[in-house]
């Protein structure tokens, strides 16, 4: 049986309260777009002590309903990684309800007043979570693992629902990502649910992890046949290969994946390029795929 509440498993709504398992809710930021799809997605956690997970922009009236919906008992603020649609909205909530803010560093404009790392508890609501350094989206990402009530996962972007993660170098690195999706596959006891950043909640988890690893790894096979076809060839080019199945509107944003992918290649002797660290520099295949 899962520990999720079934409207947790259908599209979010931005500015819609819904009950994601017990002692958790999730109020969806009105920022949809192709990076977020329905919005970034902010939870409360805990019953007469809350914590806030990625409060998102620093949208008034999204961080005026968290602070209601929480009623005077939130106690912190964290977030699971910088980026500007789950991060900047910190501060403001902190200062509305008197909450503590915590994460990982200071960096993007964001200030913790405590950082967190690997294996850290955070205690200041009633439902205890463990963060869990998950670099390859981003340097500073964390997931928080909640080990009372079946093990939920508040993914942040690390794992989304209903699509896949973008990584985009220099802070994004494919190996690392990579590394860490298989780091929660090994958990044991094994995660229960996920509660991502964008999309609805994922009852199976361990599919989904598994899922995510392949599809990245046939991306990869894919992006090192296409580099040995062509011999040389730019990023854009490889993307006009291997994204065959993704919207041409979408083709902007898979060169940072395809580009992450190359730079993953390159550190296993497979790919090299004159300037690795520029987005448009020329690839070439260091043997055949």
């Amino acid at each position: 049986m899962s520990l999720l509440d079934p409207s947790a498993l259908s599209t979010p709504r931005p500015g819609e309260l819904v009950e994601v398992a017990d002692g958790v809710v999730r109020l969806t930021a009105p920022n949809p777009s192709i990076m977020t799809g329905p919005g970034t997605n902010s939870y409360l956690v805990g019953t007469r002590s809350l914590v806030a997970i990625d409060p998102g922009p620093e949208d008034e009236g999204h961080l005026a309903a968290l602070a209601e919906a929480a009623g005077g008992r939130l106690k912190a603020v964290i977030v699971t990684h910088t980026h500007r649609d789950h991060a900047p909205g910190a501060r403001r909530l902190a200062e509305l309800t008197g909450a503590t803010v915590l994460g990982y560093e200071e960096r993007d404009g964001f200030r913790p007043d405590r950082r967190l790392a690997e294996g850290d508890v955070v205690a200041e609501g009633d439902l205890p979570l463990v963060a869990l350094h998950t670099p390859g989206h981003a340097s500073d990402h964390l997931c928080y693992l909640a080990q009372r009530g079946g093990r939920l996962l508040f993914s942040g972007d690390h794992v989304m629902g209903g699509s896949t993660v973008v990584i985009a170098p220099p802070d994004g690195e494919m190996r690392a990502y990579l590394s860490s999706l298989e780091r929660l596959l090994e958990l044991s006891p094994a995660i229960g649910a996920i509660a991502p950043g964008h999309g609805p909640a994922l009852s199976n988890p361990l599919d989904v992890l598994r899922g995510y690893i392949g599809h990245r790894l046939a991306r990869e096979r894919a992006v090192q046949a296409a580099l040995s076809a062509r011999h040389q060839a730019s990023v854009d080019e490889i993307v006009a290969d291997v994204y065959t199945d993704v919207r041409e509107e979408l083709h902007p944003i898979a060169r940072y994946s395809v580009w992450a992918h190359l730079l993953k290649l390159r550190e296993e002797g497979e790919a090299s390029s004159p300037e690795p660290d520029e987005i448009s520099a020329p690839w070439r295949a260091t043997r055949s795929a």
